[in-house]
């Protein structure tokens, strides 16, 4: 909006309020009318803060919060606390963008404010430096109510223009990589979508399970972070950061349609003459390990291959995630998941990233909870026939 744009508004806004409260005489002195419009948006905007001492950000030509956008504060307006110093806050927000941001400070029990500019949220690089031109220690975006720091792992990518995911691509139907290198899948998907909050390109890098861990905390670093099956656990998190879960999970088996009878219990496969398969070095590997230990375990090293060997014999069971199991059986009748509704465990899963990250975990976390709240990610569970379990 230009200067004199921002002006008419201005007087036409003041006049408007005046009128409202039978101000005689703003009609005569513009200076004097402007000095009354802003006290009295201050007014407006003091009263509107009283009542959101959560915090707001408050387009003033309309007097309603805006849903989304990417809030940075101006320099010029820092350290603005209480009604006195709140025209200077509101003077300044409609010389320019016309949006005041305001906070309660419990340690200091004062209400802060700030003059703001909204850029749209697909142009976070320009917000990131706007918010850096103007000594900010963050920027929020307000459709995932989370603040980002404008130095930090995000700043990083964003300026760098990419983010690399880590997967295994060997997945179906989370992570998989075709023979020409496309990858597709459930994770795939959520990482465009992460991608796509920070407008940024995505680019997928290899890594396998065995070496998951030490690929991720890698230095230099190999990727950004690792999404596509990755079970949330205990251990994962002592050593690295992992996200909220975005797919629920559980150990089931796959085994051949012929067999399905056979296999009822946890007992029925822990037997010497049953050939149970998994991939190397994942949880698939560590729980036969530890809850078959009579069964004859033999471990293959594409995870994908598994269900094919099942199907024509080479073993009896594959140890694998309720996830996984339904796209083996809907796509080859030779196979069964006879337990899948009655996983031996129970965990989600989540994408994995190095410790330090904290402000790329706040941004997964957030748009995982925004991908809950719009129907994003009911929507991919019903693309890949999962079962939905964030009701």
């Amino acid at each position: 909006m230009t200067q004199k744009r921002i002006k008419n508004w201005l007087l036409i806004a003041v006049l408007t309020i005046c009128g409202a409260v039978g101000f005689s005489s703003c009609s005569s002195n513009k200076d004097n009318a402007s000095d009354k419009g802003i006290t009295m948006l201050a007014d407006k905007v003091w009263m509107y803060g009283q009542t959101h001492s959560d915090g707001f950000m408050l387009d003033i030509r309309t007097m309603t919060e805006p849903t989304e956008g990417i809030a940075v504060s101006y320099a010029e307006t820092q350290n603005s606390h209480s009604r006195a110093q709140l025209d200077k806050v509101v003077r300044h927000a409609v010389q320019h963008d016309g949006y005041v941001g305001g906070w309660l400070n419990s340690n200091d029990g004062l209400y802060y404010f700030d003059s703001s500019k909204l850029f749209p949220e697909n142009e976070f690089r320009s917000a990131l430096h706007f918010g850096r031109d103007n000594r900010q220690y963050s920027v929020y975006i307000l459709s995932l109510g989370t603040e980002i720091p404008v130095d930090g792992k995000v700043s990083e990518i964003v300026n760098r223009g990419t983010i690399i995911f880590g997967t295994t691509g060997d997945y179906r139907p989370l992570s998989f990589r075709e023979d020409d290198g496309t990858y597709w899948g459930f994770g795939i998907e959520v990482a465009k979508e992460i991608a796509r909050r920070l407008d940024v390109e995505i680019t997928f890098a290899p890594t396998s399970w065995p070496t998951l861990t030490s690929d991720v905390l890698a230095e230099p670093q190999k990727f950004d972070l690792a999404i596509g099956g990755i079970t949330i656990t205990d251990a994962r998190r002592e050593m690295m950061l992992m996200s909220d879960g975005y797919l629920a999970n559980g150990k089931t088996i796959l085994c051949r349609a012929a067999d399905a009878q056979r296999f009822k219990s946890l007992g029925d496969i822990d037997k010497p003459e049953v050939r149970v398969m998994v991939n190397p070095g994942g949880l698939n590997e560590k729980f036969a390990n530890e809850n078959l230990t009579h069964a004859t375990i033999i471990v293959h090293p594409r995870n994908e291959e598994i269900p094919t060997l099942v199907a024509e014999g080479h073993a009896d069971v594959m140890i694998t995630e309720i996830t996984e199991a339904p796209y083996y059986v809907q796509t080859d009748s030779r196979l069964a998941a006879p337990l899948l509704n009655e996983p031996f465990n129970h965990g989600e899963i989540g994408v994995l990233m190095q410790k330090g990250q904290d402000d790329l975990l706040q941004m997964v976390n957030a748009t995982i909870r925004q991908m809950k709240s719009d129907g994003t990610l009911r929507q991919l569970h019903e693309k890949y026939g999962l079962v939905y379990a964030y009701d």
